[in-house]
Order: C-alpha cells, then structure tokens, then sequence
C-alpha cells in the first residue's frame, strides 16, 4: 500500500531530510546535503514550500501531471496540496529548498497579499523554468535566508525573514511573466483553442445542460490549472478568462435578443442562466439597457 505522509510542521519535514531545525516556522537548506524523501509515497503538506531544482532531480508529481523536473526549475507548493515522490534507486537529491509554516506569514504584509501569488496553484507543467541570472538571483536570496536563520533570533528577525520571502515570490513574478513572454507562441495557440471552446461551447446544448460556462471547464480541456490558464489569457490579452466568456456571453444576448420569435426568458436559458432576472441583472448592467429596452431600441 502506498505511503501517506502527512507534513504539518517543519521539524517533520526537516527529519525527513535530515536537516537540523534552527527556527520552528521556516527551514532553508541546500537538498544536495540531504537524505532522499521516502519513495513511493505521497505527502500531504500543511506548510509551504519553494523548491528550485538542480540537475535531474527525479519523478514529483502533483496536479494531474508527472514531471522530470530539469536544472533550474522551481516548483511552488501551498498548504493542502499532495505530491507524489517516485525516484530512482540511485537518486541524489539537488537543488534548494525553503519550506515555511503559514503562521510565519500571519500578521505580516506578506501574510495578507499570499493569495495574490497564483502559481502556487499552478500544476506541475507549468513549473517556473530560470536562466542562469535568474537562478543566481533566487541563490542569493536562500543565502540571504539562510544567513538570517544563522543568527540569534531578535525583534527584527521576523520582517527581515518575511520580507525577504516577499521579495524572493516578487522576484518570481517576474520571471514568470518574462516566461509568458517567450513562450508566446503556446500562449496564442491557446488562446486561440480557448475562443474556438467558448464559441463550440455555445454553439451545442451545453450552455442550457450544464449552465454558465466556467474558467475551470476550459482550463480543465485545455489540460491546465484554472489560475495558469487565467493567469495566462490575462497576460496575453490584458482581460482575464472570466471577462472573456462574460464579453461572448453578451454579444450573444445582443445578436439573440433581435430575434423576436423568442422570448427573453428563453434567451436566457439558451446562454445558461438558470433565472431569467439573473440575466437581465448582468445585460443591463454590461449595456445600460434591459433586454426588453433593447430589442424595442433596436
């Protein structure tokens, strides 16, 4: 049967590394001085954890998706999320490592803006790939982390820790922006499989079998996580995946609404809004005009 391991405090996670703890909440070590998770297993994780990667670091897999994580690879993982350990017999492991509980982060600046940072719900594709000048920059900042821990604990170690994990995820935003960037030729031909998805969408039953359509059913098609996919079509067009389907959904209501063989409550239910006022909610407050308005403007 397969392992389950459950990694609530960074004293656990450490003895599994065989790393000494020098702080309760947050743990930065070099992986190449380290003992090997157990294979075969998977981890349950209440804590997070940024790993940048070096060399072939072996199988993890987390999301749908396995992943031979490459030299220079970072990988985000949040509280509550499972990964899977499959390595091989003669598996080192490489790279860095910081992993820190969320009540490190309670009370700060950083605490309050984590959500903000969406790749920590990215699926294991869409890991962040560095260039050499990235890695240095992310190297210097574990160095920075590890050179505060090294140190008696003192009224300012908690800012000076939190605000350097802040600037490390900043950091990090930018490089994945930079990575959206190049690879723009992905990124079009999915944004591009994502309009033919909306319009198909549509175009069958499946707006009145199944309702609004959601980011998540495309991303899902798409064979990405919800907040990649958002993240990305936010990038590349400048409007985020919902505005998108709500902008489809209202050039739709107007070209319909002219047919006047229908009634509005039908309209409405053709899109996917269980309740016809739910839709005229929405066109009016998209167009200054109620359905009705409309067609009798037009």
């Amino acid at each position: 049967m397969e392992q389950i391991i459950k990694v609530e405090k960074i004293a656990q996670y450490n003895d599994l590394k065989g790393v000494e703890t020098q702080h309760p909440l947050i743990s930065v070590f070099d992986n190449s001085d380290t003992k090997a998770l157990p294979n075969n297993c998977r981890m349950h994780f209440d804590l997070y954890a940024i790993f940048l990667k070096a060399g072939n670091c072996g199988e993890l897999k987390y999301g749908r998706n396995n992943y031979d994580y490459d030299e220079g690879t970072m990988v985000f993982i949040a509280p509550g999320q499972v990964i899977e350990v499959n390595n091989q017999i003669d598996y080192k492991p490489t790279g860095m490592a910081l992993l820190f509980h969320p009540d490190l982060i309670k009370g700060t600046a950083l605490g309050k803006q984590m959500s903000q940072y969406s790749f920590f719900s990215y699926d294991s594709n869409e890991a962040l790939h560095l260039s050499l000048k990235e890695q240095q920059i992310i190297r210097d900042l574990y160095s920075k982390l590890e050179y505060e821990l090294g140190q008696s604990i003192d009224k300012h170690s908690k800012s000076i820790i939190t605000n350097t994990i802040e600037l490390l995820l900043n950091y990090c935003v930018r490089f994945y922006d930079r990575q959206f960037i190049t690879r723009e030729n992905i990124n079009t031909d999915i944004l591009s499989k994502f309009e033919n998805l909306l319009n198909a969408y549509f175009e069958s039953e499946n707006a009145q079998d199944m309702g609004l359509p959601l980011v998540g059913y495309f991303a899902d098609l798409l064979n990405l996580s919800p907040n990649y996919f958002g993240d990305l079509i936010k990038k590349e067009t400048g409007k985020s995946a919902q505005e998108h389907i709500q902008l489809k959904l209202i050039n739709l209501a107007k070209e319909r609404i002219f047919d006047t063989n229908k009634s509005i409550s039908q309209i409405a239910f053709e899109l996917g809004f269980k309740y016809p006022q739910h839709f005229n909610r929405m066109f009016k407050k998209n167009t200054g005009y109620t359905p009705i308005e409309y067609r009798n403007l037009n």
